[in-house]
This record gives C-alpha cells, sequence and structure tokens, in this order.
C-alpha cells in the first residue's frame, strides 16, 4: 500500500481481519474464562502472523556520524526562538518519549493542537503525526524548524547553528557536500537518531520463542485482544501505525472521551468530507507508560482508553476483567528505555 488515501483500510476490511482473528484463535468471546485455555506455544504459533517483532538497536547504529549529530540536535534547547525548547521538550524521557502533558507548549509559548505522540520507533510508522500529513521523519524535522521551534522561515535555523558550532558535525555527518549545513541535513541527521530509538520488549521475547516471557495474565489478555477484534487496527510489529481509520466507528468518540473542542481529525488539512474524523492509528509500543491518551490527550488512564476503544471502535462493553487483563497484556510492550535518550 501506498502512504496516501489507499493504506486506509476500510471499515469492512478491518471487521473482516477482526473476525478471522477470533476465528483463529477459537475463542466465542472474549470473557472465556479459560485465561490459559491454549497452551503457550499453539498461541504463539496461532498469533504470530499477526504481529512481528521489534530488534534491538546496534551500538554501530548509535555511533554513525548522523545519528552523533542528531542526537545533539534533538536535545539542543538553544536550537529554537525562546531558547528553551528542544525536541526532547516534548517528547521527554519520563514519558518514554511521549509528553505527559495533555497539549505541549511549543517555542512561542503556545500550546500545541494535538497531543504530542511517543518518538520511540515512530519512524517505523507508514506516516507520522495523528492527521497523517508527514511522509516521514525528515520530513516532520524540517517543518517543525518553523512549527515547535518557533523559527520565522527553516533557512533562520543556520546562522544559529554555525554560531553553536555544528558546522564540524555537519561536515562529519555529511562529507563531500559543499555546505552542508542545510535545513534538509538539519531534518535528515534527525530522523537518523531517532530510527536508533528501539525498544524491545516482552513481547518480542514470546514471539522469540520465550515460553516465560508473558504470565498467565498477559497471555490472557493477548487472546482478548484478538478476540476482541483489537487486532483488527492494531497489528503488525508496531500494533499499529500502518494504517488511517475512523475515531468513532459505532458512536461519536467525543461522547466517550469528553473531548472539547471536538477535533475534526484528517479533514483539517484536506478539507475532504471523507476524511472527517479520521487519524493515523496509534502505534501501542509502550503504550502502558504514555499517557494520556488520544489525540487530544482527553484519557488518563490506559483502563479508561481500552474501554473508550471497545465502545466507540467496536461497540462493546468490555468487562472488567477483560480490560484489566488487556491492560495486562498491552504493559508487554513496555521496553526499557535506550541508553542513548538522553542529551549528549
Amino acid at each position: 500500500m501506498t502512504k496516501n488515501r489507499s493504506w486506509l483500510i476500510g471499515s469492512l476490511g478491518v471487521i473482516a481481519l477482526a473476525v478471522a482473528s477470533a476465528s483463529l484463535l477459537g475463542c466465542a468471546s472474549p470473557n472465556d474464562e479459560r485465561t490459559d485455555a491454549i497452551p503457550v506455544q499453539e498461541l504463539r504459533y496461532r498469533v504470530g502472523p499477526l504481529f512481528g517483532t521489534v530488534a534491538a538497536v546496534t551500538p554501530a547504529e548509535v555511533v554513525t556520524p548522523q545519528a552523533i549529530l542528531g542526537r545533539a540536535l534533538f536535545w539542543d534547547t538553544r536550537l529554537s526562538v525562546d531558547g528553551k525548547t528542544a525536541c526532547a521538550s516534548c517528547h521527554t524521557r519520563d514519558a518514554w518519549s511521549a509528553d505527559a502533558r495533555r497539549l505541549s507548549i511549543n517555542a512561542k509559548g503556545q500550546p500545541t493542537t494535538l497531543h504530542s505522540q511517543p518518538m520511540f520507533m515512530a519512524q517505523e510508522q507508514a506516516t507520522l503525526r495523528w492527521y497523517g500529513d508527514r511522509r516521514d521523519g525528515a520530513h516532520q524535522a524540517e517543518r517543525s524548524i518553523t512549527g515547535s521551534m518557533g523559527m520565522p522561515a527553516a533557512a533562520d535555523m543556520l546562522p544559529l547553528l554555525r554560531r553553536l558550532g555544528y558546522e564540524e558535525g555537519f561536515a562529519k555527518a555529511f562529507s563531500g557536500e559543499a555546505d552542508p549545513v542545510t535545513p534538509a541535513n538539519y531534518a535528515r541527521a534527525l530522523a537518523v537518531y531517532q530510527r536508533t530509538l528501539r525498544t524491545p520488549a516482552p513481547f518480542d521475547d514470546f514471539l522469540a520463542g520465550n515460553d516465560r516471557a508473558l504470565d498467565l495474565q498477559q497471555r490472557a489478555g493477548l487472546q482478548k485482544f484478538v478476540a476482541s477484534g483489537c487486532v483488527g487496527c492494531h497489528n503488525g510489529a508496531l500494533l499499529g501505525g500502518q494504517s488511517l481509520q475512523k475515531f468513532g466507528v459505532v458512536k461519536d468518540y467525543w461522547l466517550a472521551t469528553g473531548s472539547k473542542p471536538v477535533d475534526l481529525g484528517r479533514f483539517t488539512v484536506t478539507q475532504k468530507e471523507e476524511d472527517k474524523y479520521i487519524y493515523r492509528v496509534s502505534m501501542l509500543r509502550n503504550v502502558a507508560k504514555t499517557a494520556p491518551y488520544f489525540h487530544d490527550g482527553s484519557v488518563d488512564s490506559l483502563d479508561r482508553a481500552v474501554r473508550v476503544m471497545g465502545e466507540v471502535q467496536l461497540g462493546r462493553q468490555l468487562a472488567d476483567r477483560d480490560v484489566a487483563d488487556i491492560v495486562a497484556f498491552l504493559g508487554s510492550l513496555t521496553g526499557p528505555i535506550p541508553a542513548h535518550y538522553g542529551a549528549p
């Protein structure tokens, strides 16, 4: 699929995948009391094709000249209009590269319009941002110069980079270029660094063959995650991030989240009626650590977020036990914070 409207999976396709997944597990209902009904090895065999594993970053990836430069740029608060805002300001270490605030504050002291999403492994998604309006990390980074960083124009970043002594780093990272200090190279270096921010988790160990990587409740939650239909959108190695979907398939989302104001989704950038309330599906890696949830940060707890998704996407009121099991499974997607996620 291409990175435009053609990768918007239709509701019927999602339902078909969800039904097929439930059939694959042989679960008639997510309320099945037999939480260990499927032996661990059989569970892995059945769900494995729906997901994928995340590989650990190699030491060599972290020390490339572009990654080293990108790390310095990512954490440098001086590269902004107020001299206090860095990329890392909206993607904090304590929040596993997300932002614990409902809305971030940009370098002009203004709140962003949408909640800042996690940075770890974001580069592996089909597009970036809630509206799917950035092609990749470099596109997002270059646009952020005049966005969160507050510069009047992208070129205004260049004198600042030179004054702060970044020329040598750019020369090493982009050797052979006559003038490597450019907005495009600034963005490329940031994207390279961000691609090194991978967080393998216990779920990866489980898929790789470790029968003890998930406990009994987490395995029950995995079964219910698939049988309930969550996997219809949250699949692949990132458990999401690869499609655009309507938020509120069976019920207007704001009736469950209490969102004020009501955001119109991708319609905001395309002005197409069919794009109302359409968002890029969130990846679920590290989701237990990245509250608050949804595009407007309107839901504070993962427990409630799971209930909202059941209600507005699946048309189900999930039982307390099912929610608890699914939340336990989602906890198995948390990986250690990369050692190089910090200022150099």
